[in-house]
């Protein structure tokens, strides 16, 4: 009997338990070292990087398709209903409405898909745009002024990105304080005053056109199909997901969590400058209170397209797709003489159908 109890023994200290699990030793150091494993203590993130061209052709197409089906049913019905929604007038004039609010939108889709906002880009675009109509007016060459005028939002941006992630304030406090810095800077410098007396050339940017297709709408153009590269071909965009998606996971496998949440701040405010130029430019005058509201405008184009206010959801199709929405339904309101109150509650329907659907979706497929 003693050589048996002997021989027992040491079973219960070889045997690893749950008791037990937490002393073992380190399992197959090899295997667990070896780099672009799927399975290193990356937690979300390590299916994020390597799988993200699936997520962004499949997932993203198909979150964009419903913002798509919105759009056509409101185009067929407004064709329906109105003799003069197609005609050449009127869909320069919607091209260059919603151009503005869609590179805007884009600029925002940037910072929500790292599960950020930024409620500052209306500010913004306002303070830009008076920069470059006060500098044109001074003497300064047009590329000069509009330079100028996209690198004050590119800086104000900057501050925004330094604001969340060195100060660790949350995005929405950081930008509403730029919200208002930047709109009472344009107040004051400006005295509450439109600037006049643009010149002509600078006009032109805006409200020409080439081969019959407004300026404004080739530039939004560039600028989404340049999002949209840089979201779905490099590896910048796979990094913003993934940031999204899990900032720690990211951080662990690699990702600058830091640069990558300045630089989606920067290019936001650099494209709401971009935007404050145009409007500059399509209105021939500096307006104090330009941008009023455009930041919930934009928030409401990126929501619409399909992309989620809890990050890592979203692409610039849909953004684009979303301001093309809104921008269908007050141009069609305004011709067919719909109280614009009513509109806006249409709007604000959409965004809560949006949002519930991506909530419920999201249910479902955990």
């Amino acid at each position: 009997m003693v050589p048996k109890l002997v021989w027992r023994e040491p079973i219960p200290t070889r045997t690893i338990t749950s008791e037990s699990a937490a002393e073992a030793p380190a399992a197959d150091p090899p295997e667990a070292a070896a780099p672009g494993r799927a399975d290193r203590p990356t937690g979300e993130l390590s299916g994020t990087l390597p799988s993200h061209r699936v997520l962004t052709l499949g997932d993203i197409a198909g979150r964009e398709s419903g913002g798509l089906v919105v759009l056509l049913v409101a185009v067929g019905a407004l064709t329906l209903a109105s003799d003069t929604f197609l005609t050449a007038g009127n869909l320069s004039n919607l091209a260059r409405q919603v151009a503005i609010f869609g590179i805007i939108a884009v600029g925002q889709l940037l910072v929500i898909l790292t599960a950020g906002i930024d409620l500052s880009v209306g500010s913004v675009l306002g303070l830009s745009g008076a920069v470059t109509a006060q500098l044109l007016v001074a003497g300064w060459p047009v590329i000069a002024a509009i330079a100028a005028g996209v690198a004050i939002g590119t800086a104000l941006g900057l501050v925004n990105g330094l604001l969340v992630t060195r100060a660790m304030l949350p995005p929405f406090i950081a930008t509403l304080g730029m919200l208002g810095i930047a709109r009472g800077v344009v107040l004051v410098i400006t005295d509450a005053k439109t600037v006049q007396g643009l010149p002509t050339g600078f006009q032109e940017i805006a409200n020409g056109t080439v081969l019959g297709i407004p300026n404004l709408l080739l530039i939004a153009a560039a600028v989404v199909i340049a999002v949209w590269f840089m979201l779905t071909r490099t590896v910048f965009g796979r990094y913003i997901y993934a940031v999204g998606s899990n900032p720690e996971s990211a951080r662990l496998a690699g990702v600058p969590v830091t640069a990558v949440t300045i630089a989606v701040y920067a290019i936001s405010g650099l494209l709401a400058g971009l935007g404050g130029v145009l409007l500059t430019s399509r209105l021939g005058a500096g307006i104090p209170t330009a941008g009023t509201g455009f930041e919930l405008n934009a928030i409401a184009a990126c929501v619409i397209g399909g992309a989620s206010l809890f990050g890592a959801k979203g692409g610039a199709l849909g953004a684009a797709t979303g301001a093309l929405i809104m921008g269908v339904l007050n141009n069609g309101g305004n011709l067919l003489a719909i109280n614009a109150f009513y509109l806006q509650i249409a709007i604000g329907v959409l965004i809560l159908v949006a949002v519930g659907f991506d909530q419920w979706n999201s249910r479902a497929r955990a």
